[in-house]
């Protein structure tokens, strides 16, 4: 028997790839697949009174169920590689689970959106401040940074504690690459934590042209930086102009992220999913779509979540723009997450960057 999901499948990867297709057709045929298929997503929608043949919408079912219910399709045999949510010690992660067909699919979301975004051909030299996958093998980041382009160097390393950290010898590393410019990506604590370590007599860690991806998830229960206080960290410390830093917007029950701008690019930053997926900022109390230039919580339709649920809301806040969306915060009484809630002592960072850095 033909396997309905490898089909539908193959009809996403050939609109990823630039194929013509039409959007809300394949959201609908690959809704009606799911909702047979993913027994906890059909609860939902049933308790909504929604099925595939009534369905003015598509129903968003919460990260949070990410965490109680397996939100697949796949039988347990069949899931060879599962991502996990990050956050801080003593949560339930949410699971994301795939199989070789929709990780292959995955990779090939991850490339197509990526490229323009980052240009990463003009690098020489790609690194990463996060782990190696085969040493964190269910964080979504790590996988979508070791997939990028070949030959990307993780400068990161997992603690005996579990917690992500960085290398000893990251800044001799960094000097070995000083002649060209480097692509470095990791979270925006990776970024605190390394420019936290810059001797005093340092100007900047980058060598000119360079870029910088940062992922945001710096949240603690102390201290959080806006997305400009954080640029202007890195923009100082790095030696980079705006424009040479891209923040990207994804989560592992997500196929597809969303990026700010394109390297090297002034203007509004807006964040943009690639054609294959979009954005819906909805109200809290009545679930409908907010008016532009209001806010509300953040919905995804994925067409690259095949095998679990194309339709996602978030706990983060967003504006809603005709160009894109604005990220501005997580919700109230939603747990903190993000890769890089595994780094810590910002304070310690920020009271060092503070000592050396007097006039800066």
């Amino acid at each position: 028997m033909d396997d309905p999901f490898r089909k539908i499948t193959e009809r996403v990867r050939a609109f990823i790839g630039g194929e013509d297709g039409d959007f809300d057709e394949l959201a609908r045929d690959l809704f009606a697949l799911q909702y047979e298929h993913v027994e906890p997503y059909r609860h939902l929608c049933e308790s909504r009174g929604v099925t595939p043949k009534n369905a003015d919408t598509i129903p968003a079912i919460h990260t949070t169920a990410f965490k109680e219910f397996e939100i697949t399709s796949l039988p347990s045999n069949e899931r060879t590689t599962v991502f996990h949510s990050s956050g801080t010690t003593g949560q339930t992660p949410s699971r994301h689970f795939h199989n070789a067909d929709s990780l292959a699919l995955y990779e090939d979301s991850v490339r197509a959106w990526f490229e323009p975004h980052l240009r990463p051909d003009e690098m020489e030299n790609i690194m990463t401040l996060t782990p190696p996958p085969e040493g964190v093998p269910h964080s979504s980041l790590a996988h979508m940074f070791d997939i990028v382009r070949p030959n990307v160097v993780p400068m990161g390393r997992v603690d005996e504690d579990g917690k992500w950290a960085l290398e000893m010898d990251i800044q001799d590393s960094l000097s070995q690459h000083a002649i060209a410019p480097i692509l470095l990506m990791g979270t925006a604590l990776s970024f605190l934590q390394l420019a936290g370590g810059i001797p005093p007599h340092q100007n900047t860690l980058l060598p000119h042209g360079s870029r910088v991806l940062e992922t945001g998830g710096y949240k603690s229960q102390k201290i959080e930086h806006t997305k400009t206080e954080l640029h202007e960290f890195i923009g100082r410390n790095y030696g980079l102009k705006p424009e040479d830093i891209v923040s990207e917007y994804g989560m592992c029950e997500l196929s597809s992220q969303a990026y700010d701008t394109v390297a090297g690019q002034r203007g509004p930053r807006r964040f943009r999913f690639p054609p294959w997926a979009r954005a819906r900022i909805v109200s809290p109390e009545h679930g409908r779509e907010v008016a532009l230039g209001e806010t509300g919580l953040l919905e995804a339709i994925d067409l690259g979540n095949v095998r679990s649920v194309l339709a996602v809301r978030t706990a983060d806040l967003a504006i809603r723009h005709e160009d894109g969306f604005e990220l501005i915060g997580r919700a109230k009484q939603s747990e903190p997450r993000g890769c890089s809630l595994n780094a810590s002592n910002l304070d310690n960072l920020r009271a060092d960057e503070a000592r050396s850095r007097p006039h800066a």
